[in-house]
């Protein structure tokens, strides 16, 4: 993923100071003012980071969260916020916020926290494919791995029984009974 942020507030020169500041660090930024706009630009956008004001004049962007979280589901979503409480807190977490801020915040406090952020979700992104690999990869057993070879090279002489028992050197008999048997898990 890019170092895309999409930055949700209704202060212009707040919204202006924070995408330059974090132009200057190498991510590209959208602006939105309204909670609809932000919904649009998470769809067409796809941020890594998606940063909500709280508070936007009248009405809340808590109901926007859940939208942004499910046309986003990789992006990490930090809430940024004057007028921070316990009750704002577990509803923004619960409807799909990864952290939650309040003003006043030093800008070097803000970009070090989504910094964080990045680092935990592309850290626990290698160690889910690591996973992933580890639990697809296991070696084979013995019994797998001669079953493997007896077909190759069945393969090899198209489908002759005598002449792959004769490359194996193995008789005739000893070979129909291995391939009579099921295949090895």
């Amino acid at each position: 993923m890019s170092l895309k942020l999409l930055l949700l507030d209704d202060d212009l020169i707040f919204a202006q100071t924070l995408k330059r500041q974090f132009e200057r660090k190498g991510y590209t930024v959208e602006l939105a003012h309204s909670s609809l706009d932000v919904i649009r630009l998470a769809e067409s956008f796809n941020p890594l980071v998606v940063i909500f004001d709280l508070n936007l004049g009248i009405e809340s962007s808590l109901p926007a969260i859940a939208p942004v979280r499910s046309y986003c589901p990789e992006s990490i979503i930090l809430i940024l916020t004057g007028y921070g409480s316990i009750a704002t807190c577990v509803n923004a977490i619960k409807a799909g916020a990864d952290d939650y801020l309040t003003k006043p915040l030093s800008f070097a406090a803000l970009f070090e926290q989504v910094e964080k952020l990045v680092e935990q979700k592309s850290k626990s992104a290698a160690e889910n494919q690591l996973a992933e690999f580890e639990t697809d990869f296991s070696p084979m057993s013995a019994s797998q791995l001669e079953w493997e070879y007896i077909q190759s090279v069945l393969n090899s002489n198209q489908g002759n029984v005598s002449a792959t028992a004769r490359q194996l050197n193995m008789h005739r008999r000893t070979l129909q009974r291995k391939l009579n048997k099921k295949a090895p898990c």
